[in-house]
């Protein structure tokens, strides 16, 4: 197909879960995208084995080229968000479709591209992976090549009947770094990207008008104003949009955000003359004009229909059909545009030149991580993932250090930060993303804590939860900074101001702020980072008539879970007295557990009585209660948000009755009454992978004293929710946050708690992987020789060679690198780290 595009030629299983007899899950089945090309701490006592039937296949060859495994096309159905256009890991610009279902205001998914809808309006230039508000954010500047004469403003095109183009999946090829598609009007497009630049090669019929529209005021979210310029001596075309506004459609107090927060710059200079030039600006076309300015405003539908600006060229393909273009990209002037570009494409680069380049990258990075064996399937599974989730944080800074600060002013990264990262999905990322880029990529890691910690400094000391380019959105609820930071510091990540960052977050958690009073973008947007501290630090609750937040249980858990971070990053940085006071603080969501709430008849979702349950400033608890109702809660139910106290396991179990009745409770998290897994959502009082509050809950078994359930339960969501595939993701990537999830569970591994690098253990899906050494970290070697389909279950775990007769990891294993060994077997063994004495906490 490279050629044709070049030349411009028209030419599972279910498993029967160990807890009933008889409940089996349904299966799914994979699908490969089309047109990628994949290839032909305390010892408890030790314990009997059981007796296994697990056979030893004979070691399988290591992967030698993970990108080769990767399909952008998982996660573009389904919710998932994911977008197929090139880019390069935590690179700045991203180029991709744009898709439209017939409303030039609107994309037929959250992040521009959906794999059912096959109609485009544009390639743009910045893309933020699997976000969910829809529109997402960013999709700025779509360049369309058009074929046909170009006689009427494309504003005024509001249904996308005349500029843009259908395509079939059959002539689109995804792949890391590159992306290509032959659309139905004739036009093909190519296109390749470094960190900052990208060259494209446009291709149109010999026979037919052919131009270039620059659509700069149609950002996914809209736009504030915009600007075209179109210098037809030089053959260039430049630009920018002034956008923002990420979520700001949302009907929870979205319209708070419906405000512009950054420029991005471009500059595109061509290989060819111009046979001809025009701007629009709404509805008028002006043929021959050179510059136009003009935004679209931030609504949607009508109200915005019809309004923005662009311009075009168009070219004389009667002797030449094949345009190529070459573009640069900023966040702080159209000079570090062309600076970006100058420094990372030569003036002569191809596509096939820069797409080369762009598979090495991907190349050495996914190679952080080598694996053997496991089915095809599960190897593009795997290699995808791990490619979604090292996509962010993203560039914000050009080459010469220069990045656009939180306080409307350009900054320049200090001395031993090596970039400015933005793109922090906190409330999401928390969980798992984060551990993963520091135990990969620690240096990245390090640079983007102290760019967290920058923005806060140039946004009056406030750490913000959703930080898009260099807005505070405020999307979602708690503090998940605290946790994040605390966690980096917990698995070594040392390239930072730890000490600055900690005092900054420590006086957000401990300093009431003005705008914690405020319901400006309440309840989805709240502008308090520490809604109502005042209130929260005397109650020890967040009220839910008082909070000035989404939800007063989900901030009293989501406060919690970040103080009891903080808290175990002040032990380590000899702060003893806010350990003491933070390590206290960790335990207030007590303070919402009410011993009396019961699940009501009828409901199967596991016995006893007891749940999350938010109060009322007066200490009244809510009423009615429905642990299915997400009142109190964001974006779960009482259900689901109950089991979010990874910090305090044990305690947790303890208001429940004990181990044995949590882990029975948790038994119905994940089962329907008649014993079949209930784990692909859409039932409150049950598991959901498609969002994360609960994510971390399949691990909570070997807390419990009954590991094996977590091995059942996190391998059938491998085999059965993730998957091949445009729908091969469970719901919104996150920001990598579901892709992370399952890189973990394949590696056998999982963060046990935010601010601390225990690993919580599980079989592993492959018989080898080895986690490359970073830093002063020595490699990870994972091992578990019998992985197989059947032998789901821990017989034994042997860590640098001893036996380890506990489901948890220490930090030295992350912080040092080392050996973990795994025997596998095909049926539970019920003795293994069961001992009250090695639980995790």
């Amino acid at each position: 197909m490279e050629a044709a595009l070049r030349n411009g030629k028209r030419k599972r299983r279910g498993r029967r879960s160990a807890l009933v007899g008889g409940g089996l899950a349904a299966a799914v089945a994979g699908l490969i995208a089309p047109l990628l090309g994949t290839p032909t701490a305390s010892a408890a006592p030790a314990v009997a084995p059981a007796a296994t039937s697990s056979v030893v296949p004979p070691a399988a060859p290591a992967v030698r080229d993970p990108a080769q495994y990767v399909d952008p096309l998982i996660g573009s159905a389904n919710g998932g968000n994911t977008y197929p256009g090139a880019n390069l890991p935590f690179g700045m610009i991203a180029w991709s479709p744009t898709s439209t279902a017939g409303d030039q205001t609107n994309t037929a998914a959250a992040n521009g591209y959906s794999y059912d809808t096959t109609r485009a309006r544009g390639f743009s230039l910045t893309h933020v992976n699997g976000a969910g508000c829809h529109p997402g954010a960013a999709g700025d500047v779509p360049i369309m090549p058009f074929v046909g004469e170009v006689d009427s403003s494309p504003s005024a095109d509001t249904k996308d009947q005349k500029y843009a183009a259908n395509f079939s999946h059959a002539n689109e090829k995804a792949e890391p770094g590159r992306y290509r598609v032959g659309l139905d009007s004739g036009a093909t497009t190519d296109l390749a990207v470094s960190e900052r630049a990208g060259v494209a090669d446009f291709t149109f019929p010999e026979d037919k008008p052919a131009s270039l529209l620059f659509r700069v005021s149609n950002s996914l979210n809209g736009s504030e104003n915009a600007h075209v310029a179109i210098d037809t001596a030089r053959r260039k075309v430049t630009g920018w949009v002034e956008t923002g506004a990420f979520c700001g459609r949302r009907a929870n107090g979205g319209e708070n955000n419906r405000k512009s927060y950054y420029r991005l710059y471009f500059t595109a200079s061509f290989d060819r003359a111009f046979s001809g030039v025009g701007t629009w600006r709404n509805d008028r076309l002006a043929a021959g004009s050179t510059t136009a300015d003009g935004g679209e405003g931030y609504a949607t539908g009508a109200d915005r229909a019809g309004r923005g600006s662009g311009g075009y060229v168009s070219f004389d393909t009667a002797g030449d059909n094949d345009v190529r273009m070459r573009l640069g990209i900023s966040y702080v002037s159209l000079a570090g545009a062309e600076a970006n570009l100058r420094g990372e494409i030569a003036p002569r680069a191809s596509v096939a030149d820069v797409a080369e380049s762009g598979q090495a990258a991907w190349k050495r990075q996914l190679g952080d991580v080598g694996i053997s064996g496991g089915s095809e399937a599960q190897r593009t599974t795997f290699y995808t993932a791990l490619y979604h989730s090292l996509q962010q944080p993203n560039l914000v800074s050009d080459r010469d250090g220069r990045y656009p600060g939180m306080d409307g002013t350009t900054r320049r990264v200090g001395r031993g930060q090596g970039a400015q990262y933005s793109n922090f999905s906190g409330w999401d990322q928390y969980r798992a993303q984060v551990q993963l880029l520091a135990l990969l990529e620690p240096r990245v890691a390090g640079d983007f804590a102290q760019s967290l910690f920058n923005f806060a400094e140039q946004n009056g000391g406030v750490w913000d939860r959703w930080v898009h380019i260099s807005g505070a959105t405020h999307v979602m609820t708690g503090d998940p900074t605290a946790a994040t930071l605390a966690t980096f510091y917990a698995m070594g990540v040392r390239n930072f101001d730890a000490k600055g960052a900690f005092d900054s977050l420590y006086r957000q958690a401990t300093v009431p702020n003005p705008a914690g009073l405020s319901d400006a973008g309440c309840p989805g947007q709240c502008e308090g980072q520490r809604p109502n501290l005042a209130q929260y630090l005397d109650s020890r609750y967040a009220a839910q008539d008082a909070c000035h937040c989404w939800g007063g249980a989900a901030e009293t858990l989501e406060d919690s879970v970040a103080d009891a971070a903080l808290a175990q990053w002040a032990r380590q940085l000899g702060r003893d007295r806010e350990y003491e006071e933070l390590s206290a603080r960790g335990g207030y969501w007590k303070n919402v557990f009410n011993p009396g709430a019961t699940s009501g008849a009828g409901s199967g979702a596991g016995a006893g009585s007891g749940y999350i349950q938010a109060r009322n400033l007066d200490g009244s608890w809510v009423t009615p209660f429905d642990p299915a109702s997400d009142r109190g809660f964001a974006q779960g139910s009482a259900a689901t948000y109950t089991w979010m106290v990874p910090q305090d396991v044990q305690g947790l179990a303890a208001a429940m009755g004990g181990r044995d009745m949590a882990a029975a409770r948790l038994d119905g998290f994940f089962h329907k009454p008649d014993g079949s897994w209930s784990i692909r959502g859409g039932d409150p009082l049950r598991y959901d992978p498609t969002n994360e509050p609960g994510i971390h809950a399949p691990w909570l078994y070997n807390a419990l004293g009954q590991p094996w359930k977590t091995q059942e339960t996190v391998r059938e969501l491998v085999d059965t929710v993730y998957g091949t595939g445009p729908s091969g993701l469970p719901g919104n990537d996150d920001l990598g946050t579901m892709s992370a999830w399952y890189v973990f569970a394949a590696l056998g591994v999982y963060p046990q708690t935010p601010g601390t690098a225990n690993l919580l253990l599980t079989g592993p899906l492959f018989p080898r992987a080895v986690i490359a050494g970073a830093g002063e970290r020595r490699a990870i070697t994972i091992t578990a020789p019998a992985a197989s389909d059947a032998n789901v279950y821990v017989d034994a775990v042997r860590v640098g060679g001893r036996r380890h007769d506990v489901s948890w990891l220490d930090g030295s294993l992350v912080r040092r690198g080392g050996s973990l060994a795994f025997d596998l077997t095909d049926r539970p063994n019920t003795s293994w780290a069961t001992a009250p004495g090695g639980l995790p906490r």
